[in-house]
């Protein structure tokens, strides 16, 4: 009994040191310890910024949505909740019921949502158990209005792509954020442009009660999320269906591996629509190849071809080593220094013009010209078209191509460089080097993006985009009236439009196999309208066609869509005459092919 008696002393002379120890000496760290215990911090998303084309239209937005999550523990026999009818009357109903009412919201299996919400056969209850994603927020607020205990909601962001496959290329897609709660870009604008596209993230302190509620009589620290910026594009939404139409519709004609169309603004640099034949739908990437996730415009270098020679004629012309007048007599074949160059088909051998070579578009009366100036003065020309080097429009992958320096080229290089082989571009870099030249000669930096919208409404622009005079403006515009050679009376007399005067550059390269030579063929239009004011180029490019040669052909593709863009944009007919030059010495200028 004494010994009861001492052990019962003991016990209560502990609890009270330690209660004088936790309320008088270390008073303090246990208040610490219980604040520690109510806190709680939550990350504030931003909301991710929305992608726009030139008029408003929405390519990209992030929307609200909510997964539904359950805590299985602790569920009473019945449900006590407020009536559904607005009324503060509180009633008790029974789990079947608010599961039935809830299947109804969710559209969902009630003996499937039954599993997930009650544990089944005596298991343990689950402390989290999603019942449903991604749901609206209007269903959302259904569902928690049915008042299933312990049924709460996680808001979390979605991506969507309102104009489906348009621009989906450039667009690129999103993929969800480590912790899940938002998404972060993968391919195209959404990942290049991810910094201004994201936002900066705030936080929310509070303290809660024993049951996890917040306590409404304590303070509230919050530190709001400054949302991510819209990206305003160049593209007109309207222009690019189009352009990825025509491309379409040619790979498909001709089963080639893919066609892509480019327009762009002639005095601003502009692009309106970089149109792939390969579809992104960015709502559902896994449904298309890889390889063609991005845009092949800006992606994949090609030898040009003879849209390759607008370079070198500009080049001889602006040196002051040829006028478009000059005469050559050009034959099929010619040798140069031990290596002979050919024309695709043959021909007789003609008293021609320097136009005349380049609106006939032949390799042998090319070199001539070429030849004029030195193998360093032309590359140096190449280089300021800004061939050798990626073009960069905000975009991830763009390619540099190949361009060697003069001193690596091989005997035969120095000339097939003159006539678009030997060397590799993207049709980015072709629509720059012919927006230079119908620019007067002034090369502007293409641009894909035109400003960043600010949450409060203001415009952000991004840096100007390089300006830099390539050939003088005499040159340049010398080099127009070869271009409409080219359609009057050349190669490319099927890219006329009905009322204006239209010129360019047809083009065919060799296309370089995967395991070395060349097995296919490229063919492409640059071309250039109205002369008389030039305000859009629109290259047609098509990457190894199939099927009988004779009929490869991209004028359909160009003539569509440069009328269809001036007719969009309201451009004027053309009011003066052509100002091509002949193509032959003397009065006769109708000679066979």
């Amino acid at each position: 009994m004494r010994f009861v008696l001492l052990l019962s002393l003991t016990l209560l002379v502990v609890i009270a040191l330690r209660l004088f120890w936790v309320q008088g000496i270390n008073m303090s760290a246990v208040a610490d310890t219980a604040q520690q215990n109510r806190s709680r911090t939550e990350v504030i998303q931003p909301n991710r910024g929305s992608i726009l084309d030139k008029n408003g239209t929405t390519l990209a937005v992030s929307v609200d949505r909510y997964d539904l999550v359950l805590d299985q523990r602790k569920q009473t026999e019945q449900i006590r909740r407020k009536k559904r009818d607005g009324s503060n009357v509180r009633e008790q109903i029974s789990w079947e019921q608010a599961i039935k009412e809830l299947s109804e919201v969710l559209d969902q299996d009630v003996d499937e949502l039954t599993k997930a919400i009650r544990p089944q056969n005596g298991a343990k209850p689950k402390g989290y158990v999603v019942i449903a994603k991604s749901v609206t927020p209007e269903v959302r607020n259904e569902a928690m209005e049915i008042g299933i205990p312990r049924l709460s909601s996680q808001l979390r962001s979605e991506r969507q792509y309102p104009q489906g496959v348009i621009a989906g290329p450039l667009l690129g897609f999103v993929r969800n954020s480590e912790d899940q709660t938002g998404v972060v870009g993968a391919e195209g604008l959404e990942l290049s442009q991810e910094k201004h596209l994201a936002g900066t993230p705030g936080k929310r302190s509070y303290e809660v009660s024993a049951d996890g509620v917040r306590i409404p009589t304590t303070d509230l620290d919050e530190t709001p999320a400054v949302n991510g910026q819209d990206i305003m594009l160049t593209l007109d939404s309207d222009i690019q269906y189009e352009a990825q139409r025509a491309a379409e519709a040619k790979r498909k004609q001709f089963n080639a591996d893919w066609v892509t169309v480019i327009v762009e603004e002639v005095k601003t640099g502009k692009l309106l629509a970089i149109g792939d034949s390969a579809e992104l739908d960015p709502n559902n990437p896994g449904a298309t190849d890889p390889e063609f996730r991005r845009s092949v415009s800006v992606t994949r270098a090609f030898e040009p071809g003879s849209t390759g020679k607008a370079a070198t004629f500009a080049a001889a012309i602006d040196a002051g080593a040829v006028k478009p007048t000059d005469a050559f007599t050009v034959p099929n074949a010619k040798t140069f220094t031990k290596e002979t160059i050919h024309d695709s088909l043959e021909h007789a051998t003609y008293d021609m013009t320097a136009a005349g070579i380049f609106a006939r578009s032949y390799n042998t009366g090319t070199v001539m010209v070429g030849n004029k100036i030195s193998s360093k003065t032309r590359y140096d020309y190449m280089r300021a078209f800004g061939l050798g080097s990626p073009i960069d429009v905000g975009l991830n992958g763009a390619t540099a191509g190949q361009l060697a320096s003069p001193e690596n080229w091989d005997r035969r290089q120095q000339y097939t460089t003159q006539f678009g082989q030997g060397y590799s571009q993207s049709a980015l870099h072709t629509a720059a080097i012919f927006q230079t030249l119908a620019n007067g000669g002034v090369r502007i930096q293409p641009s894909l993006i035109s400003g960043y919208k600010n949450e409060d409404g203001s415009i952000s622009d991004p840096a100007n985009p390089k300006e830099e005079r390539v050939v003088k403006e005499s040159t340049a515009a010398e080099m127009l009236k070869l271009m409409e050679g080219v359609v009057e009376h050349g190669t490319g007399t099927k890219m006329k439009i009905p009322g204006y005067r239209v010129g360019g550059k047809t083009g065919t390269g060799q296309a370089a196999g995967p395991n070395g030579g060349y097995d296919g063929y490229t063919y492409s239009f640059a071309g250039v309208a109205p002369l008389d004011d030039p305000q859009y180029v629109v290259v047609a490019t098509m990457y190894r066609p199939k099927g009988d040669w004779k009929q490869f052909s991209v004028a359909d593709t160009f003539t569509e869509v440069m009328s269809h863009t001036l007719h969009t944009y309201n451009v004027p007919p053309s009011t003066t005459e052509s100002e091509a030059y002949d193509a032959f010495i003397g009065k006769e200028q109708k000679k066979p092919w």
